[in-house]
């Protein structure tokens, strides 16, 4: 069998050949700063991810499959990471708790919120939300300071609130990242907050309702998005009344 790196860097050259100037220039746009991203739709990224999966897993076995991935989730290409994520989202029901522990260390090596989104959500949230316990990390991971692991913190346990798990992780979650002024981890807890309203309404709505007058504004209105109208302007205006009085005192 060929080494991992082998067959990392056969999917590299792929990705190479099949590159679009064009949309590269256009994928730039969704991103401050500066990507390196060989222009392949998600769709095409997809198709390709499965023809190898398929070939690679039934020939040579899920963890040889994973080091492929490890290898490509180096460096900075947008679209080599994205298939590293894409080779392995359908094979989480195979995954072990010591899979979980490689997958957070990726973390470190994100590079864009597309990366890191891709890995919460298709690796680190489903194997979160099979194994509860596993949801402690994101505990940790809140009081990190790094951007990528605090927004992880939220994203990783959107999977399982849909499924209307981690009602006291996303209260100490959102606790913990209320204050935090960055963007990126702001736009992840207004994410997981609006999918707790949007599955779970019965916890999600008082939750809300108990931050609105403290909670940036970017947090509270995604959160508040799937609710109804009334709802929501009933949340957003107590946000409003609280930054005034704030002002006034």
């Amino acid at each position: 069998m060929k080494p991992a790196k082998y067959i990392a860097d056969h999917l590299r050259q792929v990705l190479v050949n099949g590159a679009s100037a064009p949309h590269t220039e256009e994928v730039q746009h969704f991103f401050k700063e500066e990507i390196q991203s060989r222009g392949w739709y998600t769709d095409e990224l997809r198709k390709l991810a499965r023809r190898f999966t398929k070939i690679i897993k039934g020939d040579a076995g899920l963890p040889y499959l994973i080091e492929i991935a490890d290898n490509l989730f180096r460096g900075r290409v947008l679209e080599e990471k994205v298939l590293a994520i894409l080779l392995l989202e359908t094979s989480t029901k195979e995954m072990t708790r010591g899979d979980f522990a490689r997958f957070e260390s990726w973390l470190k090596r994100v590079s864009t919120w597309a990366d890191h989104d891709g890995l919460a959500s298709y690796l680190l949230a489903p194997l979160m939300a099979a194994d509860p316990a596993l949801s402690c990390n994101a505990l940790l991971w809140a009081k990190s300071n790094d951007r990528w692991h605090r927004r992880a913190a939220a994203v990783s346990l959107i999977r399982g609130v849909r499924a209307r798990q981690f009602e006291s992780e996303t209260r100490c979650v959102t606790a913990m990242l209320l204050s935090d002024d960055d963007l990126m981890v702001q736009k992840g807890l207004g994410w997981l907050l609006r999918e707790a309203a949007k599955y779970n309404p019965d916890f999600a709505v008082p939750l809300l309702r108990k931050i609105s007058k403290t909670a940036p504004r970017l947090v509270l209105r995604t959160g508040c998005e799937t609710l109804p109208p009334k709802l929501r302007a009933e949340i957003l205006g107590n946000a409003r009344r609280g930054k005034l009085s704030r002002t006034r005192g």
